[in-house]
């Protein structure tokens, strides 16, 4: 998506505005790894700056939410969140700009750190599992309401509403939205119901940073008030953080028992949300895990 000369106009008067000093635009470049947003590096006389760009009127608040999920991330004061610098709408668009965190490859040292924070993360806690506002996860918009136990949480704000998105584009058929069934029936005896942790909810590998100092950032945030399995689960979706990672996070705060066997569990909301948004090939992996808890 190109940036017009008259929105390069807006982008300097407002960025300029927003960090006290003018600001003329030198250059922007693609930014890739993304599936959802149009990313950009701004590349500015008063230096670098991340982009995201989308229809506001498709996707509305989506910039907002994604904004309230880094503050709530950074009032922890457990881990570091790129700093939110400018949030605007421009024509038919939403725009956030964001601190630009140059990064590295993640050594051991930066991954223990990360586990240690994430953990400290987690011991932040709710009276109910949820969120104040909804928000996103990924292009489709995730239900907050509370609920008093992850169990009732995870069916009726998570499953639920990815299964009939599924169902009503014919990517699920009734045997398997009866499966389903099931594991709602289930789920209270599949895991050890704990406090609400504020969790990432998006946390794949492409959704922290290590900072060219080794300091980790958490980015693009769908947070809420959790079991903290499930970001633990989410990070082993696309590979995995490595070892290091796991065994800082077990000595900071420990999992229960088991958690290893519940990953699949957990990791059927993403992949029911990239069934929903990329097609059948994830319902392999959906059908697969789904047999797994039946």
């Amino acid at each position: 998506m190109a940036i017009s000369k008259q929105f390069t106009v807006y982008l300097e008067q407002q960025l300029g505005g927003a960090i006290g000093q003018h600001t003329r635009l030198q250059h922007v470049s693609a930014v890739s790894g993304g599936s959802i947003n149009a990313a950009y590096c701004l590349h500015t006389s008063a230096g670098d700056y991340m982009m995201k760009r989308k229809n506001k009127s498709a996707y509305p608040n989506m910039f907002i939410r994604e904004a309230e999920g880094l503050t709530a991330i950074k009032n922890t004061k457990t881990i570091a969140v790129p700093k939110v610098i400018l949030l605007d709408n421009y024509e038919d668009d939403s725009f956030l700009v964001l601190e630009w965190i140059e990064s590295m490859r993640p050594t051991p040292d930066a991954s223990r750190l990360l586990g240690r924070q994430l953990a400290a993360m987690h011991s932040h806690t709710a009276k109910q599992f949820g969120f104040p506002q909804d928000n996103y996860m990924g292009s489709l918009i995730q239900s907050n309401s509370g609920k008093d136990t992850w169990a009732d949480f995870f069916v009726k704000e998570r499953l639920q509403p990815m299964v009939q998105i599924a169902r009503d584009k014919n990517l699920l058929n009734k045997v398997d939205v009866g499966k389903f069934d099931s594991i709602y029936k289930n789920l209270p005896g599949l895991f050890n119901e704990e406090p609400p942790s504020l969790i990432h909810g998006d946390l794949w590998g492409g959704n922290y940073l290590i900072s060219t100092v080794s300091k980790p950032y958490l980015i693009d945030p769908a947070v809420s008030y959790g079991h903290r399995e499930f970001d633990i689960a989410m990070t082993k979706l696309f590979g995995g953080f490595g070892t290091d990672f796991y065994s800082s996070y077990q000595e900071s705060f420990p999992l229960v028992q088991g958690w290893q066997q519940r990953v699949d569990l957990w990791n059927l909301y993403p992949l029911l949300l990239h069934l929903n948004l990329f097609g059948t090939g994830y319902l392999s992996q959906v059908k697969n895990a789904v047999m797994k808890y039946v």
